[in-house]
């Protein structure tokens, strides 16, 4: 165990200082300075700027505008609203909360029931067996 960590501390001395040392220093600000200077040219670029002005042009168009103007009316119609409601009367009618409850007896009957301790008991069987299918 002695050498073991006589190496780890040996490389982990190297580790600290490579961090410390002024050529990773200067590595890692070179490395910022491309970053950055690819972030602006990327900014800058003539590809960048016409994106720009697509997205301006698009949200500010007439088109735009029109479809702002259409989902408006949609969701304060009458339409919109009758079929708020009827959804809201749907969820909670009788028949959804029936549902709900068969549903959920349903899911307790599968994870516990007679079916699933009888398919359980098979496929352990089965397993038990080697899988043949006999």
């Amino acid at each position: 165990m002695g050498e073991l960590e006589q190496l780890i501390r040996k490389w982990w001395s190297r580790v600290a200082g490579w961090l410390r040392s002024p050529e990773r220093s200067e590595q890692a600000t070179d490395a910022a300075r491309k970053a950055k200077a690819a972030l602006h040219g990327a900014r800058e670029s003539d590809a960048a700027h016409k994106a720009e002005a697509a997205i301006r042009d698009l949200r500010d168009s007439d088109a735009a505008r029109k479809a702002e103007s259409a989902l408006r009316d949609l969701r304060d119609s009458d339409a919109s609203r009758k079929a708020k409601a009827a959804i809201r009367d749907l969820r909670d009618s009788d028949a959804a909360h029936k549902a709900k409850a068969a549903l959920r007896d349903l899911r307790e009957d599968l994870r516990g029931g007679e079916a699933a301790r009888k398919v359980k008991t098979a496929i352990r069987d089965q397993h038990e067996d080697g899988g043949s299918d006999s």
